[in-house]
């Protein structure tokens, strides 16, 4: 086993050892090191979830055509009911104190397990890139409105800070990131009611309540993609936290506070978001070219900074939770590395698409919404997938075999493998995305199931999402509960370390 990383004694609040970089990469976290109540994982879901590119959502949902009441149910089921499949996942965590990708191996065998575990890191990498381009554009737009220059100096010197913040933080480990995000959480939720008191005049009743409403089918894709920009877009690393907790921590205290602190602010900010887009076309409009930025564009001069601070510390919040578990997810799609040169690598590719997003597109939303359908729709087979199997087990997972190609998860399972592709296959057949050119080849069962084709009533309601969700859990209720029953009736095997992995 590798040595302990050092850090609090209860996994929520700074402790009195020493911050070092944490050394576990995909081993098993043995029982002397795991610490903490389910309580303390609200601290790292709620600090990564407080950024007011919450509020940016309100207009985001309301970009589908629906009323203030319609985008209102739409955004809070798909918050609620998103962060509920990380719940359910990160109970696994705690039965096996592994990473997530790592308990994704004894559905989809350990080599089989890359292909999930290579999107994973796509999918955590995006998200960085997109978090770092918004805290970066967001920096600019109010130093630009100081009068302090907003152009390519300032916003070269912020992505740097921002970056710098954000891979120190995932290259640190576990310990550091609980600590900052309890830090994250109190100053931003405190700067962000202060926002919220302060632009709270430009909520026109009236005009929110004007908004018309939309149908069935643009009501489901503003769901839909509300799940996508939050729970969805962590389920993958749902695992990564809990995994630290003792094997006695209650599943419905993991479930529930993972659920409470990953949609608490998301469901507050989703509410002022909502009324302040709807209140005006023009905000909403801005929106969509610089989420965070156009915020700025109704508040008063002197809390500019204050509200650079709290959106650049949204941001990192959310990116440090990213890095830290894309690093696991490469790790786990079968590079050799220390977990924190696999940080550091992902650092490095951050950095590079949040060039490409910030000096060279001016297209941010489309490329946005294109980039969450697209792998929402892998993730969320995976993820119906994983629950489906987690669902099946009645004994706790077998941590030796999780890293041995012989044991009794298996290599290369077929099964769930082609289940996964059919999935993915079929959903992006239900999907759209106009606004990102390289995408329009999706959408191609719209027409010939009779939905309209690309044009019509359905193709923007990113039905692919939730079929691929569904197939992924039903097809393996069906076909995987003889597997894991197999599983389950070998013996128990020794105790696993990360360097007997292979394949």
């Amino acid at each position: 086993m590798t040595e302990s990383p050092g850090g609090g004694t209860d996994g929520g609040t700074p402790g009195r050892q020493q911050l070092q970089v944490e050394l576990h990469g995909l081993d098993v976290i043995g029982d002397a090191e795991r610490k903490g109540t389910p309580r303390t994982l609200f601290w790292p879901w709620f600090g990564a979830n407080v950024g007011v590119l919450g509020l940016s959502y309100g207009a985001f949902a309301l970009g589908f055509g629906i009323s203030f009441w319609q985008a209102l149910v739409a955004g809070s089921l798909g918050i609620v009911l998103s962060f509920l499949l990380c719940g359910f996942i990160a109970v696994g965590g705690k039965r096996a104190s592994a990473p997530t990708m790592v308990l994704s191996r004894a559905a989809y065998g350990i080599r089989g397990n890359r292909l999930p575990s290579a999107i994973s890191w796509v999918l955590t990498v995006g998200w960085e890139i997109v978090l770092v381009s918004l805290a970066t554009m967001a920096t600019a737009t109010v130093f630009d409105r100081l009068g302090w220059g907003g152009g390519s100096g300032i916003k070269v010197v912020a992505l740097l800070l921002v970056s710098a913040l954000t891979v120190i933080g995932g290259v640190m480990g576990f310990d550091l990131i609980m600590r900052l995000q309890t830090v994250i959480t109190v100053v931003t939720g405190v700067l962000t009611i202060v926002y919220i008191a302060l632009v709270a005049d430009h909520i026109h009743w009236n005009t929110v309540s004007a908004v018309p409403a939309g149908s069935a089918q643009e009501f489901i894709g503003a769901l839909v993609f509300m799940m996508t920009g939050f729970g969805l877009g962590w389920v993958n690393a749902a695992a990564d936290y809990s995994r630290y907790l003792p094997r006695d921590s209650t599943s419905r205290g993991v479930i529930g506070w993972t659920t409470f602190g990953g949609s608490v602010a998301p469901l507050l900010l989703l509410v002022f978001g909502l009324l302040l887009a709807a209140s005006s076309g023009d905000l909403s409009k801005a929106i969509g070219l610089d989420p965070i930025g156009a915020l700025t564009t109704i508040l008063p001069q002197w809390f500019l900074v204050p509200f650079a601070v709290v959106a650049v510390l949204g941001m990192v919040g959310g990116a440090v939770l990213d890095i830290y578990s894309s690093g696991l997810a490469l790790l786990a799609a079968g590079l050799r590395v220390p977990r924190y040169v696999a940080a550091l690598v992902d650092g490095v590719l951050m950095i590079a698409g949040s060039v490409y997003i910030v000096f060279f597109t001016d297209n941010f939303l489309g490329q946005f919404i294109g980039f969450l359908t697209t792998l929402g729709v892998p993730v969320a087979a995976w993820c119906g997938i994983m629950l489906a199997d987690l669902a099946l087990r009645r004994r706790d997972y077998d941590e030796a075999d999780l890293f041995r190609s012989g044991g009794r998860y298996g290599d290369v399972p077929l099964r769930p493998l082609l289940l996964t592709l059919a999935a993915t296959g079929i959903g992006w057949g239900l999907v759209t995305n106009a606004a990102a050119s390289w995408l329009e080849w999706q959408g191609y069962l719209l027409g010939p199931l009779g939905l309209g084709g690309k044009s019509g009533a359905w193709a923007y309601a990113n039905l692919g999402v939730l079929v691929a969700l569904v197939l992924g859990f039903l097809g393996t209720l069906a076909l995987g509960r003889g597997r894991v029953r197999a599983q389950e009736l070998r013996a128990a095997s020794p105790v696993a370390t990360e360097a007997v992995v292979s394949g």
